[in-house]
């Protein structure tokens, strides 16, 4: 294959660097919500007179019905590019946020929680897709994990709007909270204008100088360009990068061969394990947490939250600077054993030394060290590896079958926590997320590769045998010998 180099940006080409972050910001309000529902469920349920069983439906929902946007975006992003997914990502989760804070009842605010969930399904499925298809091999892990810095960064503002507002009256706080993650939507408007579609969506849409134009603009010389188009062109299927159909695409997803069986389980494991492992219920949750701990009173919940919010947001930051110099899977290692060793001690803690000082203080470190070793590999990693790992005729399917993996995940633990703690304590549910923390490290051990430093045509071999790399080489050579005659 031509052109295994990798390739530096620009430095000074902002077409490229202007994406990645105008496009992370339906993560970044998304997560707003999130770190917003976490202490607003305590004034909705002081304002609205809801249940225990509606709180964990409105928490739990907006997982859950996010499939729906992820299964959607795989076929609407591959139907009208990738950028323009994100545009209507954006606008569904912004009508659902404005529903949300001008609900009068809990019905119109469980309209509005769909709404946003399915708005969430589109963001987080394509952004990733989208900033891994137009980065540079060197900097696409630290660029893809953008999104979970605005993740990150939404969570915190979230949690630093519910302390904010906590003191204004029940029926209002919540409203202003939910208020004020529906600023960004007018960034990304403008942003969608100006920012290049994918060059690989190009190519399989057979738009090829616009492709070539693109490429252009993001390599550092024409001859760079125009052998990663004929990659692209290639790993699209044909010098014409005829279109593959949807239900071929969904077939052979169903059907694997075994390089895509193996990509599909590293792909959605890992996007399960990031949830199965309890990081949304210390997000939702963690007023509940530390008042099982033994804190009281609802400013000084809602003030140990943002302490958490920027352990969170801080150690993301970390992982950026490391993904692309360390690889993923050292880090990987590093996050899942911390993970491990973290929810071990919060349940001691809050089994054995519950109200007590030392118990208290040691649960909130288990609580900011379980996001601090998340956010450090984890978090970030999951999305950059389900994003890099599928063939281009697959990816956005693909992809979209492993966020619905995460999003149900997510879902099924967030709508069951507070029924499993009553009957097993909380800190019986967080000893079996340490459990499941232990079998992530098995996991990340023999089913994740180094990825690190390929570019996405290269990660596809690391997943094929001695026989199929020599049936793909003989392809191949078809493939450019076709080229070359034509």
């Amino acid at each position: 294959m031509k052109g295994c180099k990798t390739r530096s940006m620009r430095p000074g080409n902002m077409s490229l660097h202007a994406p990645f972050l105008p496009l992370s910001i339906p993560c970044f309000s998304a997560m707003v919500d999130v770190g917003v529902m976490s202490g607003a469920i305590i004034f909705i349920q002081e304002d609205l007179k809801i249940t225990e069983v509606q709180q964990e439906v409105l928490v739990g929902i907006l997982s859950i019905i996010s499939l729906l946007g992820s299964l959607a975006g795989g076929k609407t992003s591959d139907a009208i590019g990738r950028k323009w997914t994100i545009g209507l990502a954006a606008v569904i989760f912004q009508t659902g946020g404005a529903v949300m804070a001008l609900a009068p009842s809990f019905k119109v605010l469980m309209i509005g929680r769909l709404m946003a969930g399915v708005g969430i399904g589109f963001g987080v499925m394509i952004a990733p897709v989208y900033i891994a298809e137009i980065s540079p091999a060197i900097a696409r892990g630290s660029l893809t994990s953008f999104p979970e810095i605005f993740i990150n960064f939404g969570i915190l503002l979230g949690y630093i709007s519910n302390y904010a507002f906590s003191r204004l009256p029940a029926h209002i706080n919540w409203r202003v909270m939910f208020g004020v993650g529906l600023l960004p939507s007018v960034v990304i408007g403008l942003a969608l204008f100006v920012i290049p579609e994918s060059p690989r969506w190009l190519v399989v849409q057979n738009r090829i100088e616009e492709a070539r134009a693109v490429l252009l603009k993001i390599n550092e010389s024409e001859k760079e360009a125009e052998e990663k188009l004929q990659e692209i062109q290639v790993a699209a299927g044909s010098a014409n990068a005829d279109k593959y159909e949807a239900k071929a695409v969904w077939k052979e997803i169903l059907c694997p061969s075994p390089p895509v069986r193996r990509m599909l389980i590293t792909g959605c494991g890992i996007q399960c394990f990031q949830q199965i492992t309890g990081i949304d219920t210390t997000v939702y949750y963690s007023p509940t947490i530390f008042k099982n701990a033994g804190i009281t009173g609802n400013s000084e919940l809602l003030a140990a939250t943002v302490a958490v919010g920027f352990t969170k947001t801080l150690f993301i930051l970390i992982a950026i600077f490391l993904i692309d110099k360390l690889g993923r899977k050292p880090l990987l290692y590093a996050s899942t054993i911390g993970m491990t060793v973290c929810l071990f001690s919060l349940s001691l803690s809050l089994a054995f030394l519950s109200h007590a000082k030392v118990g208290i203080m040691l649960a909130i470190l288990a609580v900011c060290g379980n996001v601090a070793s998340f956010s450090v590999g984890l978090g970030p990693i999951c999305w950059v590896l389900s994003s890099e790992i599928f063939p281009l005729r697959l990816r956005a399917q693909a992809s979209a079958l492993g966020a619905v993996g995460s999003r149900v995940s997510s879902g099924a633990i967030s709508m069951s926590f507070l029924s499993v703690t009553r009957a097993i304590t909380v800190a019986g549910t967080f000893f079996v997320f340490g459990v499941i923390s232990c079998c992530a490290v098995a996991f990340v051990h023999y089913c994740v590769p180094e990825t690190s430093g390929k570019t996405l045509e290269e990660i596809e071999v690391l997943f094929k045998d001695e026989a199929d790399l020599q049936e793909s080489e003989v392809e191949m050579g078809d493939v450019e010998r076709l080229m070359q005659k034509s």
